[in-house]
């Protein structure tokens, strides 16, 4: 049975909404606050008239293009009725949420701001609870403040969450024991349970979907906005994460958070108010693969103020490595709604071929529109990345380089189980940083598959996992996750590289003027 569909917080006005900054609330918080790009409520299922705001595209105009990693339900009327069901529901976001998400990233893609995108590989039914919502988000957070401080710049928090349920696969089967069934691709599509009725793809599974990620939200929301967020509970909370006896951390490490430490205290002491929306909220939105195009396209709206089209779905969307073809189903879908768009680019993807995606995708090259996620491995990031970055500059485009270490440094453990290097990631990282300084341009963020709990699946980092302890706390369904220590020691270590590019900053600007 489906999960029942609990209230939706997105429908309060915009001016209030806690994943909109305290200054933007406070500009929209008249007696008739301006909707700007869709920053109200007014909107319009999609099976209404297409505004004529992208030439030729329709909320549904992806299914006359080549359509890949969307399985064929044995039963079409049902999975029609699913998708006539997920139209009526509310929208999960606002319009408004993502236009001012676009605009947080433009910032990063001018190097004033930097990216933190992370959650679980694929969403679970059976592992959804509030806890382990609760312990992402705050390990989002500890993050966070620890690039903040690296950075001295804003942090944009986005979750892999509240919709990342589908994932794709290289074999549209698989085979056990003689057997053969459909391969398991997210919980939104079937059961990981290996028996003919698990892995048909169900589509009562879409509502279910739909109600977890709206009550994910619901409690994203309170959590960004009811005090949970509050740097002081950081403060009193948090800090002793970061401490030696709860991570072998280098000295350096600990040096930084006593700092951080020491830094909100000031703040604190200088006579800041606790209860400043600085201090007490935070912003927070949530992300998913486009990859299950009949939900994407029953969550997409027509904002009423100004006929651009949103998949209301989640605030940032991004097109994975196995469904980026230029004629493409997904490609299509994704150009022509409004919200935030990424391409996971490996090495796989020409320079040419990345150009013309990103022309497809952002034709009026708006910052903040288009993020390139890249995921190579540390090697080819090295040899594959001057090109592209040099192809997107001399193409004139404005794009927000993203870093995703993960994917590109999966390997298999003897035990079996898919694993990943915590050295190879940070390798990559490196490498990621190391190009980017070398070709002038900025590095506007990191991805990465992650979990507040304490699980074993990559191995490394300074509370060492090793190949034997794998199977111990292992509980992926998909991908191996970076666990909450793991995550923190990798978050310290990209804002010492920060601070590095900050402090050559301020080298050169002090040579200048002395000169």
């Amino acid at each position: 049975m489906a999960a029942p569909v609990l209230p939706v917080a997105p429908l309060a006005p915009a001016h209030l909404s806690p994943f909109i900054s305290a200054r933007r609330r406070s500009s929209l918080a008249s007696s008739d606050p301006p909707r700007r790009r869709g920053t109200g409520p007014s909107v319009r299922a999609s099976s209404s008239a297409p505004a004529a705001v992208t030439s030729g595209w329709a909320p549904d105009s992806w299914r006359a293009r080549p359509v890949r990693q969307i399985p064929e339900y044995p039963d079409a009327a049902a999975l029609g009725e699913a998708e006539r069901t997920l139209a009526s529901f509310p929208p999960l976001v606002f319009a408004g949420e993502a236009w001012t998400l676009e605009e947080r990233l433009g910032e990063a893609a001018m190097g004033r701001a930097f990216l933190l995108q992370g959650g679980d590989c694929a969403e679970s039914f059976k592992e959804f609870g509030a806890n382990n919502i609760r312990d992402t988000f705050r390990l989002m957070l500890q993050m966070a403040v620890v690039l903040t401080f690296g950075g001295q710049m804003p942090i944009i928090k986005v979750g892999r969450m509240a919709g990342q349920f589908a994932k794709p696969r290289s074999n549209p089967i698989e085979t056990r024991d003689g057997v053969t069934l459909p391969s398991y691709q997210g919980d939104i599509i079937n059961h990981d349970d290996f028996d003919e009725k698990s892995r048909a793809p169900n589509p009562q599974r879409l509502i279910r979907a739909y109600s977890q990620s709206a009550s994910t939200l619901n409690l994203l929301r309170a959590f960004a906005h009811g005090g949970y967020a509050d740097l002081q509970y950081f403060l009193r909370h948090s800090t002793t994460r970061l401490m030696p006896h709860s991570m072998s951390l280098p000295y350096l490490y600990v040096e930084l958070a006593q700092r951080v430490h020491d830094a909100i205290g000031f703040l604190l002491a200088a006579g800041l108010p606790p209860q400043h929306p600085m201090m007490t909220t935070a912003e927070f939105w949530t992300s998913h693969e486009c990859l299950h195009l009949p939900y994407d396209q029953a969550l997409t709206r027509e904002d009423s103020t100004s006929g651009l089209y949103y998949d209301c779905s989640a605030h940032m969307l991004w097109v994975g490595e196995r469904t980026r073809q230029l004629d493409g189903a997904h490609v299509e879908f994704l150009r022509g709604i409004s919200n935030p768009v990424g391409i996971k680019v490996s090495d796989k993807l020409d320079s040419s071929e990345l150009v013309k995606l990103c022309e497809i995708l952002n034709p009026h090259n708006k910052p903040g529109r288009l993020t390139l996620i890249t995921r190579m491995g540390a090697e080819n990031m090295r040899a594959k990345l001057p090109h592209m970055i040099r192809a997107v500059r001399q193409a004139g485009l404005i794009v927000t380089w993203v870093c995703d270490p993960m994917h590109g440094n999966t390997i298999s453990a003897p035990c079996g189980l898919k694993t990943r290097s915590f050295d190879a990631i940070r390798a990559e990282l490196r490498a990621f940083f190391d190009v980017h300084e070398q070709e002038g341009s900025y590095p506007g963020g990191v991805h990465l598959e992650m979990t507040g709990q304490n699980v074993t699946e990559c191995i490394g980092g300074s509370n060492t996992v090793t190949f034997d302890d794998l199977s111990s706390r292992y509980r992926t369904h998909c991908d191996p996750r970076l666990n909450a220590s793991q995550s923190l020691e990798l978050a310290f270590a990209i804002a010492e590289r920060l601070r590095k590019k900050r402090d050559r900053t301020w080298t050169s600007l002090i040579s200048k003027v002395e000169a």
